[in-house]
């Protein structure tokens, strides 16, 4: 089999080549990024590819399967760049694929794509997905699911897939995790366990994590299967202050809502961090994940829990873990952060 991995240097991106090229059904790869990495990856072929402004169609001649990961979180500052890239690039990709005569396209949702729910009990792949309004990357993740909605109706004969992943971590993604979320102003020596001075217990702070391997190993699964439709992709146990400040070897601090919502205002504001409140809305707001579905018809199992993944991109920060693609390069920063402080803290360079 032939497969396109569009978005193929980042976080998810770098774990689903890995879990594609260990499968012997696939005999080709053909890894699509903006910037393109120097070293070589097996079955890998690379081409240079921007959804925001390319032609992708002549890309995807051939090929049995289209996996869209591409996403741009920063600079979070331009929200018309991010719609152009994330909803009008989403949509150029969906275009190409029906233009290529592509038969299948597995598409990178997200939790975020949900409405805001109860945290008492898991939500299944029938939950809303309107997003959550104050939260751009909910709307942008909101709209395109609508439009590939659309695209299912219109295109019948591919056969579409969705996976929508609680937040992914792994090692070798922490400095990429680090200047996309908190910027260049945090302590990264303190943030491990025994010397994190504090989580902070926030009502409604329950979410879920998941290992990016294990999400590599559900996009090759949606890829090289039969399967139609949304999945939910998430690992025990649902993290929460108690089970964080366990990992962390700390304490946890009462601390409101409201009050956790204005810190990251106000820090947003004064271009000390990169993310608007929206995530902490986010964060609150988002669903618990049932994912009895991708279990039974993916087949597809976690080999690690949630707080391995916390716990390993906790050490990648204290290691200087990366990997040698543009986004997870540990240096991509600048030498001192100064390429992340030139850009006045989530804006463009």
């Amino acid at each position: 089999m032939r497969i396109i991995v569009v978005g193929a240097t980042g976080n998810v991106g770098t774990s689903v080549l890995e879990s594609l090229a260990a499968d012997d059904r696939v005999t080709s790869i053909v890894g699509i990024a903006r910037r393109l990495p120097t070293d070589h990856a097996p079955k890998v072929e690379w081409r240079r590819g921007d959804i925001g402004t390319d032609d992708l169609a002549p890309h995807f001649q051939g090929a049995d399967c289209v996996i869209h990961l591409a996403w741009l979180i920063q600079p979070a500052r331009d929200l018309d760049l991010l719609w152009r890239v994330n909803v009008d690039g989403s949509a150029r990709v969906f275009r190409s694929v029906a233009e290529a005569g592509v038969p299948s396209l597995v598409y990178a949702s997200s939790i975020g794509a949900y409405s805001p729910a109860p945290k008492a009990r898991p939500i299944d792949e029938s939950w809303p997905t309107n997003g959550i309004r104050t939260s751009f990357y909910a709307r942008h993740k909101a709209e395109v699911e609508r439009k590939l909605d659309r695209f299912e109706r219109e295109h019948r004969d591919v056969r579409v897939v969705r996976l929508r992943p609680a937040l992914t971590f792994k090692r070798e993604s922490a400095a990429e995790q680090r200047r996309l979320f908190a910027g260049p102003f945090l302590p990264t020596p303190l943030v491990r366990p025994g010397v994190l001075p504090f989580v902070p217990d926030v009502p409604g702070l329950r979410f879920q994590a998941v290992h990016t391997a294990d999400v590599g190993d559900a996009y090759r699964r949606a890829a090289l299967g039969d399967t139609r439709g949304p999945f939910n992709i998430a690992a025990e146990p649902v993290l929460d202050p108690q089970e964080l400040a366990r990992v962390f070897k700390t304490r946890t601090l009462p601390m409101p809502r409201g009050l956790l919502r204005n810190v990251a205002s106000l820090t947003w504001r004064l271009r000390l961090q990169p993310s608007p409140p929206g995530w902490v809305d986010m964060a609150l707001l988002c669903p618990i994940l049932d994912t009895a579905r991708a279990r039974l018809e993916l087949g597809w199992e976690p080999r690690y829990t949630a707080v391995d993944a916390m716990r390993e991109v906790a050490e990648g920060l204290q290691q200087r873990a990366g990997f040698p693609t543009p986004p997870l390069d540990h240096d991509a920063g600048g030498r001192f952060r100064k390429r992340e402080l030139s850009s006045r803290v989530g804006g463009s360079e």
